[in-house]
């Protein structure tokens, strides 16, 4: 019952057609796309009050992301 055959796939691909036509579907698909890759690049983003995960946390305790002058704040 959850599975899509062939068959199935045909007739879906045939309703998008009636609906939107053959000029509209790539831009659909498109707009499609750039959706989801927006998505996931939300996703990815780390929050900044989220802990670090041990992998992005070198030997000295530092973010990659941290340098040498942004860790040092006493000296002007």
């Amino acid at each position: 019952m959850g599975e899509f055959s062939v068959t199935h796939w045909l007739i879906f691909l045939a309703i998008l057609l009636l609906f939107f036509g053959p000029s509209k579907l790539p831009g659909l698909g498109a707009s499609l796309g750039k959706a989801i890759r927006g998505f996931k690049s939300g996703l990815n983003e780390a929050d900044p009050n989220e802990a670090q995960r041990p992998d992005q946390i070198d030997a000295s305790g530092a973010k990659p992301s941290e340098t040498v002058k942004d860790k040092d704040h006493t000296k002007a």
